[in-house]
């Protein structure tokens, strides 16, 4: 795998122009973000080398690099997910070419079920930690010591010093932000509402089909994460009315203008 990391990364690094510090990734509906950069440079995924495809509505398929509020950063405008049917290793491998060009610190997004019964669609929620619900990991198999170590530490996988940076960040901003815990499903079917009572009693406040093997990932490159989530819709069960993929990019297109300023004032304060 290294070495298809380091072809992919040369590949990307012949057309930007500087080293990117910061890294995102733009979950369903969340790509607009990447319209704002300055001196862009847009790579459509299938002209990556090993890099796949990403096939669901609301995610373009596009590595941007360029400048946002100064700072050197590299987007994808949309992810790949497992229930796509790829590797947890393909779904992680664009991580593993962030660490080699050089970024430190990782924005993750993405849209998320309410499970918290206190949440709104439309909300924002910083996420504290994560559950694992998928039945993958990112590091199953030989590990490759260069990419970082065979047990990695995961009791802060969202660093504490870091997350209160954003919450201040928030406040200074106006925005109201949420905290809770992420919890990362399988997917493509959506919860059924005794699966969503189950999670919440594990301690699950948003639910979602992505995110968490990206988190994996990056902590083992030793990058740092900030994880993002915009409630697009409330879980099963907690409203009598069914779910749908329209509803997510519709909420996350009424949320985009907060969504926006939070990013935009972290990246440049971080």
């Amino acid at each position: 795998m290294t070495s298809h990391i380091e072809e992919a990364a040369q590949f990307i690094k012949q057309k930007q122009s500087e080293q990117p510090e910061i890294g995102l990734i733009l979950g369903s509906g969340l790509g607009v973000l990447a319209d704002l950069i300055e001196d862009a440079v847009t790579i459509p995924y299938e002209d990556i080398p090993h890099f796949p495809s990403s096939t669901v509505e609301g995610h373009a398929g596009e590595w941007v690099s360029g400048r946002v509020n100064g700072r050197s950063v590299v987007m994808m405008k949309g992810r790949f997910h497992l229930y796509e049917g790829y590797p947890v290793q393909t779904v992680t491998f664009p991580i593993r070419v962030m660490k080699q060009l050089g970024v430190k610190t990782l924005i993750v997004t993405n849209a998320a079920g309410g499970i918290h019964e206190s949440f709104s669609p439309g909300d924002l929620m910083l996420i504290q930690d994560h559950i694992n619900f998928m039945s993958r990991n990112p590091l199953i198999g030989k590990n490759e010591a260069s990419l970082g170590p065979r047990f990695p530490d995961m009791s802060q996988a969202y660093n504490r010093s870091v997350r209160e940076q954003v919450l201040s960040i928030a406040n200074r901003e106006n925005i109201e932000l949420k905290q809770g815990v992420y919890v990362g499903v399988l997917g493509p079917s959506y919860e059924t509402p005794a699966e969503i009572r189950m999670l919440r009693a594990l301690g699950a406040d948003a639910v979602g089909m992505s995110t968490v093997p990206e988190v994996i990932a990056a902590r083992h490159a030793d990058i740092e994460v900030i994880g993002i989530s915009c409630i697009s819709n409330m879980a099963a069960g907690i409203l009598d009315q069914p779910l749908s993929h329209e509803e997510v990019i519709e909420t996350t297109e009424q949320a985009k203008e907060k969504f926006l300023r939070l990013v935009l004032a972290i990246i440049g304060a971080i």
